[in-house]
């Protein structure tokens, strides 16, 4: 049968039908077409110039499975970072987007064969922030640019000048005031209150001149001792009878008696509340062991992971030579000798045999050079031997492998 004439009412309605999306399962990836229906799609399959690119694709099936899945994944992620930035968002809502555009690469096509496995990726790569919750799965980009870091770190800075001394104090009072309310880091003085209570006989009311006394005897002994019975016979009760027990001011103020725990000497002085909570606090920021994202230095020894850089360098070691801006480094290869400049997120640490010199990235021993001694396949950790910082000499288990890599020779 002919084809329709181009300006025939049928050729215009098959280009307009043409125009819009078509249904995922009857488009070839490998051809770059379209078809309308389950027919043509069945005709195209059988056709000599998809056999030829399927004979192609039978050769070698990993290349052209990356090269559609890098595709895909810089087309998605430069749509999310320009349209939503660091916004959190559906990933439905990104992809319904994405494929707005007739000529973008199918996700049959590449090695993840759901979007929310694609999401779970982009979540362990460390390239967005990933949640899932009832309504489906967000995600969130984490910008990681030079430019933009420097930015908020200056904003953060100019904000923080703002606040006077005034506002960060009451601020600081406030949550420790909140802390407080919670219970959480109220801490019992140890002081229990008792009954006062008196045994029978016993005299409400007695004496303890202490220094005074002592003072007052260096002095004039013969007064002071008349002053002190004096003050004794003035304490007997209207009814005739003595308490059973006196207090002797001279035995009291004797230098070779101990006083009392109860009396009123020089004692500590009682820590507040806020006094309290503050000290536990910084107790806890001590405690508390930091990572830090960035972990590239100078002098490591590297693995690239990426086939960004073309596959000469994918899955080849090379030694750290210059870090700029935290997360790019210039890698020096060890084989060929060439020098690429490299984001964090493209290499990964290198562990040596036991024996060999490493150097801690991460973590509280971080900077720190060490000899491994054991590798913990099954907690994907390692055990070291420090050789600087102030514990030198001794070894430290449960490292985990991103946080050591291999030390490279001083010739390289």
């Amino acid at each position: 049968m002919p084809k329709h004439d181009f300006l025939s009412p049928k050729a215009i309605g098959n280009r307009i039908k043409s125009k819009g999306l078509q249904k995922l399962r009857w488009f070839c990836q490998m051809c770059q077409k379209q078809c309308r229906d389950e027919n043509g799609f069945k005709c195209h399959t059988m056709s000599e110039s998809h056999q030829r690119q399927l004979l192609l694709f039978a050769e070698n099936e990993e290349k052209f499975l990356d090269h559609f899945s890098e595709e895909f994944f810089d087309t998605f992620m430069e749509l999310l970072r320009r349209r939503y930035n660091t916004r959190r968002v559906h990933c439905n809502v990104v992809y319904n987007e994405y494929i707005q555009d007739k000529q973008h690469c199918h996700m049959n096509a590449t090695k993840w064969e759901t979007l929310t496995e694609f999401v779970k990726w982009l979540g362990r790569e460390g390239y967005c922030k990933v949640d899932q919750t009832e309504k489906g799965w967000f995600i969130a980009y984490i910008d990681r640019d030079p430019e933009t870091i420097a930015r908020q770190e200056r904003l953060a800075k100019k904000e923080k000048l703002e606040l006077d001394d005034e506002e960060r104090t009451q601020k600081y009072i406030q949550r420790q005031v909140e802390k407080a309310a919670e219970g959480k880091t109220v801490q019992d003085t140890g002081q229990e209150y008792t009954e006062l209570q008196r045994d029978e006989g016993e005299s409400l009311v007695s004496f303890n001149l202490g220094k005074m006394a002592t003072a007052a005897s260096k002095t004039e002994p013969s007064n002071s001792t008349m002053t002190a019975s004096s003050q004794l016979k003035a304490n007997i009760s209207k009814d005739g009878k003595t308490p059973p027990s006196w207090s002797n001011p001279l035995k009291d103020s004797a230098p070779g008696k101990k006083k009392d725990g109860n009396s009123h000497g020089k004692g500590e002085k009682r820590k507040s509340a806020l006094d309290e909570i503050m000290e536990e606090e910084e107790k806890k920021k001590k405690a508390k062991v930091t990572h830090t994202e960035n972990w590239l230095t100078e002098g490591i020894v590297v693995k690239i992971t990426t086939k960004r850089l073309g596959e000469r360098f994918y899955k080849k070691k090379g030694v750290v030579r210059m870090v700029e801006d935290l997360f790019t480094a210039v890698v020096k290869m060890m084989d060929s000798g060439a020098k690429v400049k490299v984001d964090q997120l493209h290499v990964e640490t290198v562990i040596p045999s036991p024996g060999r010199m490493v150097l801690v990235v991460n973590g509280p021993h971080r900077e720190q050079q060490a000899s491994l001694v054991a590798l913990q396949e099954e907690t994907c950790s390692v055990s070291i031997k420090l050789h600087t910082g102030p514990l030198a000499g001794k070894t430290v288990s449960g490292i985990p492998y991103e946080d050591v890599s291999k030390l490279a020779p001083q010739d390289t």
